[in-house]
């Protein structure tokens, strides 16, 4: 799974996703003067694997991990090739979905590239930018299915599935609120469309806004925003998050105490990244190692398994199964299995999330 942080020039971007990969990418008060992306891979908290490991007294413990991508900041006009242009665009396309990040905090030290904080605004500039680039997609396919039109008269669905989206962005929306079949979804598929990605949004507040986060009406009116649009939408302060990871685990939970906040923003951002892309975590333990394994919502037993390697999923036979939390209350696999709880399940058994397996195959 491949995540991009996106966002106007300093709105905290970089900061954010240094807290995410306790990393060293530059930030501050700068424009977008470099055009390749930073990288960093980030562990998904799981406190389910510290209870494998010490069941089965594992020499290693693999959470899993989530890709994220920190973009040079959009600049209007990015879809005509200003600042980073369409190279930002570019690494855009390649992710699964954004987190995008919008300033909701005042702090005359940090610069705002549209000289005032309106977290709306922010928002419309970078999304317009992301439908310009679509309009521009979309018009040269018109074309093409027009073209084809002359000899093929199956296209017809297809050009005016394109026509209505041309529509919809013409009138400066998003590709992702046109209402559409799994047909239609397979035909737009075929186009990397910036405006149909998958969002999140990531309101950056001030160290103050923690404990009365509604008392910050630049995040209500981004609140409002996200609310429309049935997208998700999670406070977060990345200065105060940096700092937390900076930390050990014992002063972590202690500066958490005293911020009174029950889980770091991060983690939130990162739930909400796999509820988002329809993602589930199944599990596996055993003295050489307990893992994480990240799956589509859905998938069969016998595709989980090839997620671990193609030969179990070819010689598949079956998948011995428990439920995380039900083994987790009997304390071992051994009472499990005596209280009826360990089940044996075939190759079109779907997948649980904490789902806790061992697969038998032979090939």
């Amino acid at each position: 799974m491949k995540l991009g942080i996106t966002g106007l020039p300093n709105v905290g971007k970089s900061t954010l996703f240094n807290a995410l990969t306790n990393s060293r990418a530059q930030a501050g008060n700068y424009m977008s003067n470099s055009t390749g992306p930073n990288l960093g891979m980030v562990n998904v908290p799981d406190i389910r694997l510290e209870f494998l490991t010490k069941l089965s007294a594992s020499d290693k413990t693999t959470p899993a991990f989530i890709e994220f991508v920190d973009t040079a900041g959009l600049m209007q006009g990015a879809s005509k090739g200003e600042g980073a242009g369409n190279k930002f665009l570019t690494h855009i396309r390649e992710v699964d979905a954004v987190i995008h990040t919008v300033r909701c905090f005042e702090d005359e030290n940090v610069i705002h590239v549209n000289d005032s904080i309106d977290p709306v605004r922010d928002v419309e500039i970078v999304n317009m930018e992301l439908i310009l680039s679509d309009i521009e997609l979309i018009e040269r396919r018109v074309e093409r299915v027009k073209k084809t039109l002359k000899g093929d008269k199956s296209v017809l669905k297809e050009l005016k599935l394109l026509e209505d989206l041309l529509e919809t962005l013409n009138d400066g929306k998003s590709a992702r609120v046109l209402s559409c079949t799994p047909e239609e979804e397979q035909l737009l598929d075929e186009s990397p469309l910036l405006s149909r990605k998958k969002i999140i949004y990531a309101a950056n507040i001030g160290e103050n806004d923690i404990k009365n986060i509604a008392s910050n009406r630049h995040y209500n009116k981004l609140k409002e925003l996200a609310e429309s649009e049935n997208a998700e939408i999670i406070p977060i302060c990345a200065k105060i998050e940096a700092e937390i990871n900076e930390l050990d685990e014992s002063e972590k939970s202690e500066f958490l105490s005293e911020l009174g906040i029950e889980q770091p923003g991060l983690d939130k951002l990162i739930a909400s990244s796999y509820k988002l892309l329809g993602l589930i975590s199944f599990l596996t333990t055993g003295p050489r190692e307990s893992r994480a394994w990240t799956i589509k919502k859905g998938i069969n037993a016998q595709k989980a398994a090839g997620k671990i390697h193609s030969d179990l999923e070819r010689g598949f036979i079956r998948a011995e199964t428990v439920a995380y939390h039900d083994l987790f209350e009997c304390g071992s696999m051994a009472a499990a299995k005596e209280r009826g709880l360990v089940r044996s399940e075939g190759k079109d058994y779907i997948v649980c999330d904490g789902d806790v397996i061992l697969f038998r195959f032979n090939v």
